[in-house]
């Protein structure tokens, strides 16, 4: 019992922050301290009725949640068997029944005269009763150990299903503000298509009236043909951000997201932001977590991997009673106590290979766990540099729109009044069309750097129910 204090094996102990190479601040941001609230809900602060809808419906019927949270119920089973060794294992068993016996070749007597046997037959009856315990003891940590791998397995697999629900919300936020991106810019083509409509009958009428050669008219009849174009594009890549909308949400597409198809303005974004010191966003981020638990899981099973090259003791006992008749069955009972201590003397380094494999494998733990590290505070990295140039981009993209309308509205005027030719005209047009598409754009490009942001810093699980960090 005092040998049973001495997990074999190496005790966890988490890395620190300077051994897995992570900074004091970002690089592009200044050290503001992070709001968990803003973390939990942060699509909320889109200000769109809709999405936060779709989000709460996301959350509860996605089938990859789903998914992960039956592989949590999995794990916590799992944790439950481990436990059970600890405790005795107890079992029973009773029996009873009758035995048949026939003996024929009728009365037999000896040399004396006397009966030996009538040849009559006969029944007989037996029943038993029998109970048998087991207990091994815990001599070198490999329960205590496996237990502890066990409960970082489910630790694990908590953070999977919060890692799961984050990307889901991210998907999904991404797929709204596509569609909305194309719902813009299906507006902004049919305007345009409407605006290239006029100038063609424009084109049309001059030439009719001999003003211009039929160059203006062909000109204007193929820029209406290539705005035309682009409009079954638009509508293709806004059916196939709805149909993603209604898979996410765990519906079939169609009739699941037929409210969406009403337009509506892209979300407007947040302008503060606050993320934070690296080392918050590696306490946020539950696929970091993850792996910081599944290294923990690792480094248990070597207990478990030692502990089996020293001895085992395991005590059993049992205990039963057999009669031939059931009113005596309790008259005699037996019973027995046993240790039994067992240990492998050569078993050609099989249990040795064990303990140094489980090594390499903790080793690849860490490995995957520092890889998760670096790989989030490059996501983070990434994410406010996509912000910072969606919201420069933004800027300049308004000045443009706001020039190229003027331009256009001016080239308009000096067509009709036979100052310019088509060419002139088109290339304002053409120059307006792009810059209303990329202001569309730029807006989406910051909601999405936005989504993306905040899915680096490890936001949408912290208000779950049953949070890892609670098992």
């Amino acid at each position: 019992m005092t040998l049973s204090a001495c997990a074999a094996g190496p005790d966890y102990r988490a890395p620190q922050t300077a051994a897995l190479g992570v900074p004091a601040a970002y690089s592009q941001s200044a050290s503001a301290p992070i709001s968990e609230a803003d973390l939990a809900l942060w699509w909320t602060r889109l200000n769109d009725p809709a999405l936060s809808k779709l989000v709460d419906a996301a959350v509860a019927n996605n089938l990859d949640i789903v998914s992960a949270q039956a592989r949590l119920r999995q794990a916590r089973e799992s944790l439950r068997q481990a436990n059970a060794a600890f405790l005795p294992q107890i079992s029973g068993s009773g029996s009873g029944g009758k035995n048949y016996r026939n003996q024929g070749g009728g009365t037999r007597v000896d040399s004396s005269g006397n009966v030996i046997s009538t040849g009559a037959s006969n029944w007989s009856s037996t029943y038993s009763l029998g109970a048998n315990a087991s207990w091994q003891v815990d001599l070198f940590g490999e329960l205590s150990r496996s237990s502890e791998a066990a409960r970082a397995d489910l630790a694990a697999s908590g953070y999977d299903l919060a890692t799961v629900r984050m990307t889901i919300i991210s998907e999904l936020v991404t797929n709204y503000v596509q569609a909305r991106l194309a719902q813009a810019q299906l507006r902004v083509a049919q305007e345009t298509q409407s605006v290239q409509q006029d100038n063609y009958n424009i084109a049309n009428w001059r030439l009719q009236a001999g003003l211009v050669s039929s160059l203006d008219e062909q000109q204007a009849r193929a820029q209406l043909a290539q705005t035309r174009a682009t409009i079954p594009q638009l509508e293709a890549s806004l059916r196939g951000s709805l149909n993603r909308i209604a898979v996410l949400t765990g519906q079939a597409p169609g009739d699941a997201t037929r409210a969406l198809e009403t337009v509506a303005p892209i979300p407007v974004a947040s302008t503060d932001i606050a993320v934070g010191i690296p080392a918050d966003t590696l306490r946020q981020r539950p696929d970091v977590r993850s792996a910081e638990r599944a290294l923990a899981a690792a480094t248990a099973r070597i207990g478990v991997a030692q502990a089996q090259l020293y001895p085992s003791l395991g005590i059993s006992g049992n205990i039963g009673t057999t009669s031939n008749a059931f009113s005596d069955l309790f008259s005699l009972i037996t019973g027995g106590v046993f240790a039994n201590v067992a240990q492998t003397i050569f078993d050609g380094g099989r249990l040795a290979s064990q303990v140094r494999a489980q090594k390499a494998a903790t080793d690849g733990a860490f490995a995957t766990y520092k890889q998760s590290v670096l790989t989030a505070l490059e996501d983070v990295e990434n994410a406010m540099a996509s912000l910072n140039s969606a919201r420069a981009r933004k800027g300049e993209f308004a000045i443009a729109f706001d020039a190229s309308n003027n331009a256009a509205i001016i080239a308009r005027s000096q067509y009709q009044a036979g100052l310019i030719d088509f060419q002139t005209l088109s290339t304002s047009e053409t120059t307006l069309l792009n810059a209303r598409n990329a202001m569309a754009s730029a807006q989406s490009d910051e909601v999405l750097a936005i989504a993306q942001l905040y899915n680096a810093l490890g936001g949408g699980w912290q208000n779950m129910d049953n949070r890892p960090d609670e098992q």
